[in-house]
């Protein structure tokens, strides 16, 4: 060690970047006290989070091996990598790296500490030619304090007499200590002075480079293995000080790895022994549900309960820096109720309940849900999406109608519930961004979730006592429900032809100026496409998101309209893999790499996705071919990375070996995507029950069974509707008191109806036009009470051919 630290060279370093996506490990201890998550892959730690799952505190942490005459070679692009999991459904694991040209193999063992901020790695290094002093073993570690690789302090440094490699940014810090003695080591910059330049250049470290401040840093150090020590423990210990950081990570190493690995072990242990038993093996002999069990709880929160981010994982995160960070560390309310979904169908209602509470914590005063937040609640992206602010009432029913939200509970969550059909029945149906969070307009699978939530929410207002709320809900999504196909359903156009069907779903229909939607005419700005290649007709674009209405229960599986869609589906986005077929998003997906690889840089090319193979075997499923569910479910497992995570994306081109790419692989996209895991859970029981498990059981009844049609037509200022069937009643609501001043003859006469607010604060009157014959028209203006103010403006409504 050097007596006087000395700054490195090379201030402040490269622009900072993050790493691969492809994880084939993610791991925590079950515990309040530890919070500290962990993530693996090419036989490395990648991100570390500490002290919250939206908090990175590294980039990757990995060994460098140098020899004689110049040998250098490094884990995670030089050796070949196996995983392993201790046991099945725990997530600590044994890493065995082997180097290419078979001079040396590592062996490890990873495990956070159950009682602190630590994570503990056990290594065995085993010279396979040569002997042990002809080898040098490093340990290279860079630190991302948080979030972020540029602002980061690195030293070498020493605790209570010990050597111990320091890192601190942004309040947090993080110690590095060894149980065999470090050798040298050094602090220096990323692509200048760090120790990996250091080894490769010159084949020692620098003893100058003892300190590197505010910039993208990395810390080396020589761990101590000789002929007699071949084992090392390394301790990574986290906290507000250095001081923490460092008594945290001796506080690991005096434990010791067997005592803290029994530990974590014995948590995991017992949280799967609470679950039911879907356990399936794989071809690999991994077990499949506790793999996925593992990755819903390895997402979790602590310190904030009910809490879960989408994935440990930063997309394409090596061609992403500090101001593109891209991370899917966030909480999103849509994919949080399916990791609930996840949780309760493998029998852990406690943690659906934690989350729905969660889920309370974060709403807006409005009712709506953020496009996505930070563990606190605060948002990062303003979107609004109307399946998100939906999709909390049927997680809440869900529990309801298991048994486990009832009485005082229910009672709790009323005001919630309350609160977002309000804002769901006021607002949607149309969708600021629909479920891939794009674009503007009616989506059928937004709506299939609006309206089996509005059922849902007035199943829990009738249980309330409240009846009259109850029954304007039933009545809107009748409404809704009714337009569906006038809103998203297209015949006659070239897609029809060339598929030979009378018609399909389409993926999105955009409103026009007044609201209404256009299915036939409409264009579509898709996202992630090159200047110039965005707008596409709305008729031309279709997306598996159209089985929502059977997964919903609006729609039977062999409704003709269904049918036809799946046609035109499997002819344009089916894509045949090795393990089976999967599908695309929808038509011109751009959220993928380019066609040569090249990572996605805001366009790109969308690849296919494993999680909707297993939306496509609950269809089957519906549909009663149970056999065809179990058929791709096995393309869904088979379309894991190594350790059995589920990826967001695979590959579907060529092998490119030189960007890691392999047909029917996971592609350089999130793994593991904890929605995919949730699907895979929930697919393992609906197949164990013979049903499909989220399935809301309300709009089956109301429009499969007893085909419940809607009396009346809605015009609001966001849906100027401009015909009407006829038989239909004319619904008028508005947000604030009003009289409607009518006629259907032209003015010739007259009549004033003025509104009355229901309990969600819309002010509607229902005008009696059902006994006009087609091709009449009303006509009608606003006067505003509250303001003594007339609208001056008209508006007509023309009466069509009966539905």
């Amino acid at each position: 060690m050097a007596a006087t630290p000395t700054v490195a060279q090379g201030a402040p370093g490269i622009p900072a970047r993050w790493t691969s996506s492809a994880k084939s490990g993610v791991g925590t201890a079950l515990s309040a006290a530890s919070r500290v998550w962990f993530t693996i892959s090419h036989g490395i730690l990648n991100e570390i989070y500490y002290p919250r799952l939206d908090s990175a505190c590294t980039r990757d942490f990995g060994l460098i091996v140098t020899g004689p005459d110049g040998a250098f070679s490094e884990e995670k692009r030089d050796a070949r990598h196996e995983i392993a999991p201790f046991e099945d459904g725990v997530a600590g694991y044994s890493l065995i790296n082997t180097a290419a040209d078979g001079t040396w193999r590592v062996e490890k063992r990873i495990v956070t500490d159950p009682k602190c901020p630590a994570l503990l790695q056990e290594i065995t290094f085993t010279p396979l030619k040569g002997s042990a002093a002809d080898c040098r073993v490093y340990a290279l570690l860079a630190p991302h304090l948080v979030n972020a690789g540029m602002g980061n302090t690195a030293w070498v440094g020493e605790h209570k007499g010990k050597p111990v490699l320091f890192a601190s940014g942004r309040g947090v810090s993080l110690a590095l200590a060894s149980s065999l003695p470090w050798g040298s080591c050094s602090a220096g910059y990323v692509g200048f002075s760090d120790g990996w330049q250091q080894l490769r250049r010159d084949g020692r470290l620098d003893p100058a480079c003892q300190r590197a401040e505010d910039g993208n840093v990395a810390l080396t150090g020589e761990i101590g293995f000789s002929a007699k020590a071949t084992k090392a423990l390394l301790a990574l210990g986290f906290g507000a000080t250095p001081e923490e950081a460092a008594d945290n990570a001796y506080a690991g190493l005096k434990r010791g790895f067997e005592p803290v690995a029994n530990s974590y072990l014995q948590r995991w242990r017992q949280w799967q022994d609470g679950l039911l038993p879907l356990d399936r093996h794989a071809a690999s002999g991994l077990n499949t549900y506790r793999v996925s069990t593992a990755v819903l709880a390895t997402h979790r929160s602590f310190a904030v309960p009910g809490a879960a981010v989408a994935s440990l994982s930063i997309p394409w995160g090596f061609s992403k820096g500090d101001d593109d960070l891209g991370g899917y560390h966030l909480v999103w309310p849509r994919d949080l109720v399916e990791t609930a979904g996840g949780f309760l169908a493998a029998g852990d209602a406690g943690e659906a309940l934690r989350i729905l509470a969660y889920l309370r914590s974060i709403q807006q005063p409005d009712g709506h849900w953020p496009q996505n937040v930070w563990l606190d609640g605060s948002a990062y992206w303003p979107g609004i999406q109307m399946d998100e602010c939906a999709f909390p009432l049927l997680l809440a029913d869900a529990l309801r109608r298991a048994g486990h939200l009832s009485g005082t509970a229910l009672s709790a969550f009323m005001p919630m519930i309350e609160s977002a059909a309000s804002y769901v029945v006021r607002n949607g149906p149309v969708t600021g961004e629909d479920r891939w969070e794009e674009d503007a307009g009616y989506s059928p699978f937004t709506l299939a979730v609006e309206i089996s939530a509005l059922l849902a929410a007035a199943d829990m207002f009738d249980v309330s006592g409240k009846t009259e709320p109850a029954n304007y809900l039933r009545e809107t999504a009748d409404c809704w429900n009714d337009q569906i196909e006038r809103w998203t359903y297209v015949t006659g156009t070239n897609l029809c032809t060339d598929a030979g069907v009378k018609g399909y779903y389409v993926r999105i229909a955009p409103p026009d100026a007044s609201g209404v939607a256009s299915p036939k005419d409409g264009f579509v700005p898709i996202k992630n496409r090159p200047p110039g290649d965005t707008n596409r007709p709305a008729e031309a674009i279709v997306s598996p998101d159209a089985l929502a209405l059977v997964r919903f229960g609006l729609r039977a599986a062999d409704d003709p309209r269904i049918l036809d869609t799946l046609k035109v589906i499997d002819a344009t986005l089916c894509c045949d893999l090795p393990q089976g077929p999967l599908w695309y998003r929808y038509t011109g997906d751009g959220y993928g790499e380019h066609e040569d690889g090249a990572p996605f840089d805001g366009t790109g090319q969308g690849r296919p996705w494993p999680l909707l193979a297993g939306e496509r075997a609950h269809y089957e499923l519906a549909a009663g071919r149970k056999d065809k569910a179990e058929e791709l479910l096995e393309t869904f497992e088979a379309s894991a990375g190594e350790g059995g995570l589920l990826p967001e994306q695979v590959w579907d081109g060529p092998d490119v070996p030189e960007r890691e790419l392999r047909r029917g692989a996971p592609s350089g996209s999130a793994m593991p995507l904890v929605w995919a895991h949730s699907e895979h859970i929930k697919l393992l029981r609906s197949l164990r029950d013979g049903a499909v498990f989220d399935m809301p059981p309300q709009g089956a009844k109301r429009y499969i069974e007893h085909k419940t049609v809607s009396p009346l037509r809605i015009w609001r200022f966001n849906n100027k509707i401009r015909t009407v069937p006829a038989g239909k009643v004319l619904r008028v609501e508005l947000s604030a008191r009003g009289v409607v001043h009518w006629t259907t003859d032209k003015w010739l006469t007259v009549q004033d109806s003025k509104t009355a607010e229901n309990a969600f604060g819309v002010h509607l009157v229902d005008l009696p036009v059902n006994e006009m014959p087609p091709g009449n028209t009303i006509v009608f203006t606003f006067f505003w009470p509250d303001t003594a103010r007339w609208e001056n403006v008209d508006f007509s409504v023309g009466i069509d051919e009966p539905d």
